[in-house]
């Protein structure tokens, strides 16, 4: 899949915005185990902590719950933040060459240009373009407050993992197949979801259920994550005044 334009960037922040109010933001990340049979002379390296064989897909998503960037073929062994760190879309962004347009103020503020991000869950190595929740359970109203705001627009990756698996059912159950012909059907099933989704749209119960498995949760210091922590304060400020939304407060 091309890396997009910075126009093109902007767009997807834009339409999330419009459907999640979450500002910036170019891209939802997660990873799924796509179940496979383990190859002959293989050992372990496919079998992940569920205990069974994987390879996995790891992908950033726009709000249309289209696949903006894919990679197939990890170790079912590996832990999101790994194949993420390794992938080329991780690559370009922990080292700042996505080609992302220049920071900008959020909506309604004026004094402090913020830079696009992806959102991605605990797994993901914070960064100044990357953005995780706060960890812990004791954690004050503000940080639960970002936390339910990144929570809610990161749903469109989950709600994507469902509707390719919901519409393509050799996803239900374990390829039967060399891995290397098992990463070509996964690919092949991600690019045909985008181009069913561009001619269909997204009937609703297609984002239900979602049959794929997570990741392993390996946490990952990617430098920079002093600047990621303060992009995040400004977002977890930011959603607490100028970008506050009444729905907010009833779920923290």
């Amino acid at each position: 899949m091309p890396k997009p334009s910075s126009e093109q960037w902007r767009d997807v922040a834009d339409k999330f915005f419009t459907k999640t109010q979450f500002p910036n933001c170019v891209g939802a990340v997660d990873g799924k185990h796509i179940r496979c049979v383990n190859p002959k002379n293989s050992g372990s390296i496919y079998f992940n902590y569920k205990k069974f064989f994987s390879i996995v897909l790891m992908a950033v998503v726009d709000a249309e719950y289209c696949f903006i960037s894919i990679d197939v073929g990890a170790y079912g062994r590996e832990a999101d933040s790994t194949v993420f760190k390794e992938c080329p879309f991780g690559k370009l962004l922990y080292s700042e060459q996505l080609g992302l347009p220049a920071p900008v103020c959020l909506p309604n503020t004026s004094d402090n240009p913020q830079p696009y991000v992806v959102i991605g869950d605990e797994a993901f190595g914070l960064h100044k373009n990357l953005l995780r929740p706060f960890p812990g359970r004791g954690i004050d109203r503000r940080k639960r407050i970002f936390n339910y705001r990144l929570s809610r627009a990161r749903r469109y990756v989950e709600c994507s993992f469902g509707i390719l698996a919901n519409k393509w059912r050799v996803l239900h159950t374990a390829i039967n197949v060399e891995p290397d012909f098992a990463d070509i059907i996964v690919k092949a099933c991600c690019i045909l979801h985008n181009f069913v989704r561009r001619r269909d749209g997204v009937n609703f119960e297609d984002t239900l259920s979602n049959s794929l498995d997570n990741l392993e949760v390996h946490q990952n210091d990617t430098g920079g994550r002093s600047q990621g922590k303060d992009v995040r304060d400004y977002f977890a400020n930011y959603f607490l005044e100028a970008g506050s939304v009444p729905f907010q407060y009833r779920f923290v």
